[in-house]
């Protein structure tokens, strides 16, 4: 039984798997990471990408460089924005890489081609406020060195990276150890809060002019040049060798005060990204590019499609499996306590941390998410399956025995319906714990409602944010009330059974 559901629930995540590979077509796939520019250069390649006569998909928002560098090296995506500095330093630090031609051999050994620099730097900088660096007589990083007590608030990212706050720290020996992560929009309301004293930036951050910061110069020229690239697949020059073309003509036409106005018309003025990149492609190209302005109804109608599919594939899936894990872990007590401890263990992984580990299997999109998913609903219904069989008056059992009733038709007739208000509690349990994580699938691209509420935190948007905060959790109410209806009738059939 165990193995019949687990090769059920293998066959549907296999079957999701296949038909999005189907779908994917000859199409031309633009990635982007989870920043606004990233996003807005994604725009503006897809654009050129469209203007070819192709179809184009873009995939917002798709977390950091290492999730953006993988999914590109599988093919998952066919080109992103990226930066040198970041591809030297931190993607390909243990090659030493010292020139634009050792660059492109060592991206050509994996498959992938670099454009021409498009024509701004956006290096890594530490900024303070005007006020901070008046009263503490900060101009450098390495004035930094006399204030040991300031508090330091970095992008998770710039947190680890080989070119981030561990090189920093060791380049300019900082003595500072209050130094925290945190989103990089949200850094910037951390320093006019006055939670955090310094903290990183991009050069091209329209927050740096609005908020009036003081950029800290890089006196010991710890950062390199970031400028930006296009990174892609070497096979588009045979598969879309006119795509590529296109890309090819963006290098030497977007400096960092276009880039920066670009930033600030997002950012500041709340301008939708893709409409912000169809007037550069109109003014540099003379391209007049469609740009979709869904409403809000029909968003959250998509947001809810997408959310159901998430919750409702990796649901029943853990069903088919948890509940004949729950009986064998019954059944067998010893080997039960293994199932139990190993479904409590995945349990304790936090949901993000399950998502990124499920993306060399699976890839990025809803495959990954479903599949974390799944593992992360198991142990509500699997213990609550446990604890009902385990809970069954030992006298009921013995009468079964008595006359003559078998085990499988003990377990039907007898067992499953008095544990069935036990594992109808599991489940509601398993599909609120569901609802919920499935936001954090918007960070690998499987969409739902957490792709508006990422969007919300990245514009500092807090309509965006309750665009996907307030139907999560209508969703999850009407899930939590449709299963408390359903357990009370059991509870009344399990009653006139007993």
């Amino acid at each position: 039984m165990i193995l019949r559901s687990l090769n059920i629930a293998l066959c549907l995540l296999s079957l999701l798997g296949f038909t999005t590979a189907f779908a994917k077509t000859d199409s031309i796939t633009i990635g982007s990471k989870s920043f606004t520019e990233s996003v807005i250069l994604g725009e503006i390649l897809g654009g050129l990408a469209k203007s070819t006569g192709r179809a184009v998909n873009h995939r917002k928002q798709l977390g950091g460089t290492r999730i953006l560098w993988q999914a590109l090296l599988r093919g998952e995506i066919d080109a992103y924005p990226e930066y040198t500095g970041t591809i030297i330093r931190e993607i390909l630090a243990n090659e030493e890489i010292s020139s634009g031609q050792a660059l492109k051999r060592a991206l050509n050994k994996r498959g992938l081609a670099i454009s021409a620099p498009l024509g701004f730097n956006n290096t890594y900088a530490l900024a303070t406020t005007k006020k901070a660096a008046k009263k503490f007589g900060l101009s450098g990083i390495s004035d930094l060195q006399r204030f040991a007590p300031l508090k330091f608030g970095f992008s998770n990212e710039f947190m680890d990276r080989g070119d981030g706050w561990p090189a920093l720290r060791k380049r300019y020996q900082l003595p500072q150890t209050d130094v925290r992560g945190l989103n990089h929009d949200l850094a910037y309301r951390a320093l006019q809060s006055g939670d955090i004293d310094v903290i990183d930036v991009y050069t091209t951050d329209a927050e740096i002019a609005y908020y009036n910061l003081q950029i800290l110069s890089d006196d010991r020229a710890h950062f390199p040049r970031y400028d930006a690239v296009i990174l892609y697949r070497s096979t588009l020059k045979q598969t879309a060798p006119d795509v590529v073309s296109a890309f090819l003509t963006l290098p030497g036409k977007l400096d960092g005060s276009r880039m920066s106005r670009m930033n600030a018309a997002v950012k500041i003025k709340g301008r939708n990204e893709g409409v912000v990149a169809a007037e550069f492609l109109t003014e540099t190209y003379q391209l007049k590019t469609f740009v979709e302005n869904q409403g809000i109804i029909a968003r959250v109608l998509q947001r809810t499609f997408e959310h159901l599919v998430l919750v409702g594939i990796s649901l029943f899936s853990a069903i088919l499996v948890a509940i004949p894990l729950g009986i064998y872990a019954a059944r067998h007590s010893r080997a039960g306590q293994v199932v139990l401890a190993f479904t409590g263990i995945i349990q304790t992984i936090p949901g993000l941390a399950l998502l990124v580990f499920m993306i060399p299997l699976f890839g990025i999109g809803s495959e990954p998410a479903i599949a974390a998913l799944f593992l992360f609903s198991l142990l509500p219904i699997v213990r609550n399956t446990h604890a009902g069989l385990n809970g069954i008056d030992p006298t009921l059992v013995k009468s079964a025995i008595a006359i003559g009733l078998p085990a499988p038709a003990r377990l039907r007739r007898i067992e499953l319906p008095l544990a069935s208000p036990s594992i109808m509690a599991g489940i509601k349990t398993s599909a609120v714990i569901n609802i919920g994580t499935a936001t954090l699938g918007a960070l690998i691209g499987a969409g739902g409602y957490g792709q508006p509420i990422l969007t919300g935190i990245r514009l500092d948007n807090i309509g965006l944010i309750l665009e996907g905060a307030i139907p999560a959790a209508v969703m999850a109410l009407a899930v939590q009330f449709s299963f408390e209806l359903a357990e009370r009738r059991l509870n009344i059939t399990a009653r006139d059974e007993a």
